[in-house]
């Protein structure tokens, strides 16, 4: 019985510690801001599992498709954009001309992910890269995010 009221204390604990450090890397998240262009393109994504985008050059395992825009309707399909992201619960944190950001905070913890996008008119597409703030893994969440506003876009002209 010992054992078991030892374990129990053990176990108890370290479900406490593991609750505790994602409630702080949760406050941690909300600090900072989307990474932003770099050489008119979306930032590379970091080595780490937690990232998605349609830029050229991003590895397979990272890769998105960017959202396709209709001839001649460039403004039309930006805007959209913008009213899909905020009908899936995101905050609009920049926009200007060809550029925007958005955050997604999740319901558990609080954790702080960035979406941008970056109207690219030459080839007739929306690139697009959602990333967390913090940690390594985000369980596919920014892919999921991607997807699902895509599906908003498409079904939503």
């Amino acid at each position: 019985m010992k054992l078991l009221t030892i374990l129990g204390v053990a176990v108890g604990g370290s479900l406490i510690a593991v609750i505790i450090m994602f409630v702080v890397k949760g406050m941690d998240s909300k600090q900072g801001e989307a990474a932003g262009l770099v050489n008119q393109r979306l930032s590379a994504c970091s080595p780490k599992p937690n990232c998605v985008s349609s830029e050229a050059g991003t590895p397979n395992d990272k890769k998105v498709a960017p959202f396709a825009i209709s001839d001649g309707q460039t403004e039309q399909a930006w805007m959209h954009l913008q009213a899909m992201i905020s009908a899936q619960g995101g905050q609009l944190t920049a926009t200007g001309e060809g550029y925007l950001a958005a955050t997604f905070t999740s319901s558990l913890f609080g954790f702080v992910d960035d979406l941008e996008a970056r109207l690219d008119a030459q080839n007739n597409v929306i690139q697009i890269r959602s990333a967390s703030r913090v940690g390594t893994s985000d369980f596919g969440a920014n892919r999921t995010r991607v997807e699902l506003l895509r599906q908003r876009y498409v079904a939503q002209p």
